[in-house]
């Protein structure tokens, strides 16, 4: 099993000490090697099946920003889409995938996800192993998926974030939060945007940090779902 990942940003400054980059986090969360290719340079694959599968980090850009960057990850999107390789998006990678595709993403009138949220599980899949009801995840953003893509199939989610885990087609996965972040991480950057974050959710969000992510849980759906991909 061959796997890239599609990096589009790095860690805020004074933070990439804590867990690496994100390509780290990533190799840390699955147990597996990853070759990366930072979007942002125009960085990408010969050819779409030269990896098994492909991973799209988070981002503090928007996707709907005017960056030079963001078309070509979304024709990447649709090509490996339409191939037999598999992809998985997180967070900015979630949205990118929705945008791609044919939904759309706005930001969230409910303001800023921050801190450990809880998300139900409306639909299991063979790679959802262990199968679990419920999983807790960090979330960290102000944009989410408003409309559906076509064809795309709500696994699990919020009352604060609907859409947080969907399927397009049998190769394509998007979360919206962040498995692979470390709660260290996850606390240290919540205090860089705490004046961004307001009070009274940034309070929230440090109350949640009690709670235990289920993120090798997450990590082993993930690795199952990227091994169902071509050889």
């Amino acid at each position: 099993m061959r796997l890239a990942v599609l990096v589009c940003d790095e860690p805020p400054p004074g933070l990439e000490s804590i867990a690496g980059d994100y390509p780290a986090m990533f190799e840390r969360l699955l147990g597996l090697p990853l070759t990366p290719f930072d979007v942002r340079k125009g960085a990408y694959p010969a050819r779409v099946e030269d990896f098994s599968g492909y991973l799209i980090t988070g981002s503090r850009a928007s996707v709907y920003d005017p960056l030079p960057w963001i078309p070509p990850l979304e024709d990447f999107v649709r090509a490996v889409a339409a191939s037999q390789s598999r992809l998985v998006g997180v967070c900015f990678g979630h949205q990118i995938i929705g945008q791609a595709l044919g939904g759309k993403v706005e930001r969230w009138p409910l303001g800023w996800g921050v801190g450990v949220h809880r998300f139900s599980l409306a639909q299991q899949r063979p790679w959802m192993a262990p199968p679990l009801e419920e999983v807790r995840l960090i979330l960290s953003c102000q944009d989410q998926i408003t409309r559906l893509p076509p064809g795309a199939e709500v696994l699990g989610g919020s009352e604060f974030s609907p859409y947080a885990f969907i399927q397009v087609g049998a190769n394509v996965l998007g979360m919206q939060p962040h498995p692979e972040f470390p709660r260290a991480f996850a606390e240290a950057l919540l205090e860089q945007r705490r004046e961004r974050v307001g009070e009274a959710r940034y309070a929230e969000a440090r109350a949640s940090f009690a709670l235990e992510p289920s993120a090798k849980e997450v990590g082993g759906w993930i690795r199952n779902f990227l091994a169902t991909g071509p050889s």
